[in-house]
């Protein structure tokens, strides 16, 4: 008998969701590698390129691979469409440049990743758009920026590097009152600790390089949303220009999704013991996670998100000290990527946020003492020793 996949728990959305077997019945996904389709007839493939017979026409426009990694991440998210990318840059690449034009206006997070920031203060404004930066936990700076021309707003939640939560519902209700849409990209929180769309977003975004994937392996992005916006929005830049997710990555990371939950899970359980072991140690100044209670957004966290994810952040002080603490660890990796399985520390001021003028990092308070550390799946004790025993030498 047929069931509603909508109506399945989360955990069997992760493992079913978007299933498509070949006449093979295999139980492991196919991967349909390759990079065009054949057709009965050249009217066949008259009425396929019009859009009267659907189906798959170039890997660039879609592939059954790909499409049931769409299909599984939407079941997940609740969301009508999702569109995979090749990675989760041109995922917020296409989302914004897919909601503008010359002469319109965004309205962005201070606080984001840098390549983020770079696409936004400097990609988009080569085209005519312009845009204006806020303190995204105050709301009424967001109504302060709004235009006649503002087309959207763009937020991390919570933001990289320093864990900022935004007021989602409250910023939305500000982009929708402005006729703009609202943009999240949710990759700290994950699919499994919140839920933007449910919260007022109008598209939410995805590097599936990170918590999706989990292992290492491969690059990936998402978008995700109304199927009318995806179509209107994203169906001709998608398939004209040509960032398409690679079947064999879907592949991998339709099975990343498989145990996301569990892994995620175990993560923010492992980042809570972390959180708590930097915290208590003398040569921390400041810990910032959303697991604990003493974090600055403490009740939007408890009113939007369902855990606290694997992402810490804390200031020893200088750069001096942050250098001293990476090199010192024995388990912990120097690494720029986070929600790996394995577990990622980096200096943001110098790696990730390099990119972004020191005026800029200090307005977000991104001083060089920062430590951003993506807690993995090893042993909780192992970490809390390793990590701690950094922390004496820092």
């Amino acid at each position: 008998m047929a069931e509603d996949p909508r109506d399945w728990q989360q955990e069997t959305k992760l493992v079913r969701g978007g299933m498509a077997r070949s006449p093979y019945g295999e139980i492991s996904e196919a991967i349909f590698l390759t990079q065009s389709f054949a057709y009965e007839s050249a009217g066949a493939a008259d009425r396929r390129f019009s859009g009267e017979d659907p189906g798959f026409i170039y890997q660039r426009f879609g592939n059954p691979t790909t499409q049931m990694f769409e299909d599984r991440l939407a079941l997940l998210e609740g969301a009508e469409t999702c569109r995979a990318t090749a990675s989760g840059m041109a995922a917020v690449h296409v989302a914004l440049q897919g909601l503008v034009r010359a002469g319109d206006h965004v309205v962005a997070a201070r606080a984001m990743f840098g390549s983020c920031r770079w696409i936004v203060s400097e990609w988009l404004p080569r085209f005519g758009v312009d845009v204006t930066f806020v303190d995204a936990t105050d709301i009424e700076a967001w109504k302060n920026a709004v235009r006649p021309n503002t087309k959207a707003f763009l937020v991390e939640s919570p933001a990289n590097p320093l864990l900022e939560v935004t007021a989602i519902g409250a910023v939305a209700d500000v982009a929708h009152a402005a006729g703009a849409k609202l943009v999240v990209d949710n990759v700290f929180a994950t699919p499994i600790f919140q839920k933007p769309l449910a919260l007022g977003a109008d598209i939410v975004v995805y590097s599936a390089t990170k918590h999706i994937d989990g292992q290492g392996r491969v690059l990936g992005g998402a978008i995700l949303g109304a199927e009318p916006l995806m179509t209107e929005s994203y169906k001709d830049i998608l398939r004209h220009t040509g960032p398409a997710l690679s079947p064999f990555n879907s592949w991998v990371l339709l099975k990343g999704l498989e145990t996301l939950e569990l892994r995620v899970r175990r993560q923010t359980e492992n980042a809570g013991k972390v959180a708590d072991a930097i915290a208590a140690h003398s040569k921390a100044k400041r810990v910032i996670y959303p697991g604990r209670p003493d974090h600055p957004q403490a009740a939007i966290i408890a009113n939007q998100m369902s855990g606290g994810g694997n992402v810490v952040a804390f200031d020893l002080g200088s750069r001096e000290a942050a250098w001293r603490f990476l090199d010192m660890l024995a388990i912990v990796d120097i690494s720029n990527n986070l929600g790996d399985a394995k577990s990622m520390a980096t200096h943001p001021s110098t790696t990730t946020h390099r990119s972004m003028p020191e005026e800029q990092r200090l307005e977000i308070g991104l001083t060089e003492g920062w430590v951003r550390m993506s807690v993995g799946l090893e042993g909780s004790g192992d970490l809390v020793r390793d990590v701690s025993r950094a922390l004496d030498a820092a």
